[in-house]
């Protein structure tokens, strides 16, 4: 990708107008989804300024090491690379995470299991509270439920070094490392970090792995090739993680403790057999703004 596309239309081409309609144009031409969107935020993180500084200042010049740094970052977009891995950031919950390679990137959608954990706590969520949060990643999960329950103390737990890392430091970003404590473990299992079974929980939250390797061809090729896959994928249809989940949280929650997990699209049926299987009550499954069923929830019978 280049700027400038004529020896008259240096000073044009270097405008943020002409940069953004020049950056769509190669985008759309390696059909990137969202193209306006990313050559948004790529030139935003470039400039660093926001989107309506943007549009004011249509005829801002850019200086010529932003128009290589734009265009670099333009040309590895059309690659497939995410987003957000060029930015090495995320909004989830009104907060600003930093992500990168090794590090799922925090959806929308998963904004729902946060609003599902503080409805089903109700007015408990002023008490001192024991909350796991099983697959970390970014620790989006357990960094915003830290902001909304101030008495909580959290345990989070991922098996990936790398997310671990990317958790920790955003933990300290907003202020709840001494609230929020990561290990490395296998859903909820003992490891050399977290030698004892966690116990006595009043609430476990998890977006777990729940991609079938059967429907990997389905996803976009930026999450496929680039996102950690053992935060994506749980067997050929997606639901190996939720037997073992389920089993470990029905040790390790108190008596009317709460369980809130993400599903995939096929997931609602299957999780909800297990819950009904065994000493859960109250199941319920929440949709998306989609209308997809997305969460499911229940609560440990005493």
């Amino acid at each position: 990708m280049t700027l400038a596309t004529s020896p008259t239309s240096d000073r044009a081409a270097a405008e943020v107008r002409a940069a953004l309609k020049t950056a769509i144009a190669r985008l759309e031409e390696r059909n990137v989804p969202s193209a306006p969107l990313a050559a948004e935020l790529l030139l935003m993180h470039v400039l660093q300024r926001d989107r309506t500084w943007l549009y004011a200042h249509p005829e801002y010049e850019l200086k010529p090491d932003q128009a290589l740094a734009y265009a670099q970052l333009i040309e590895r977009r059309g690659e497939g690379v995410p987003t957000q891995y060029l930015t090495g950031r995320q909004e989830f919950w009104g907060l600003e995470f930093e992500v990168g390679p090794g590090v799922l990137v925090p959806r929308p959608e998963t904004e729902h299991v946060i609003e599902v954990a503080v409805e089903r706590l109700g007015a408990r969520r002023t008490e001192p509270l024991r909350i796991a949060d099983v697959g970390t990643g970014s620790g989006c999960i357990a960094i915003a439920l830290a902001r909304e329950l101030p008495q909580a103390e959290i345990i989070a737990t991922d098996i990936s070094s790398a997310a671990l890392d990317y958790a920790q430091r955003n933990a300290a970003r907003h202020g709840v490392s001494n609230r929020v404590h990561f290990y490395k473990a296998n859903l909820l299992e003992a490891s050399i970090e977290a030698p004892e079974h966690v116990q006595n929980l009043d609430l476990i939250v998890s977006n777990p792995p729940y991609v079938g390797r059967n429907d990997a061809a389905k996803l976009p090729p930026e999450v496929r090739e680039h996102e950690p896959g053992e935060a994506l994928f749980a067997g050929d249809e997606g639901l190996d993680i939720y037997p073992a989940l389920i089993h470990q949280a029905a040790k390790a929650l108190r008596a009317n403790g709460i369980l809130v997990v993400e599903i995939g699209y096929n997931g609602a049926q299957y999780v909800s057999s297990l819950l009904c299987a065994s000493r859960w009550s109250d199941v319920r499954v929440t949709r998306d703004l989609a209308g997809i069923e997305r969460v499911i929830s229940a609560i440990l019978s005493a």
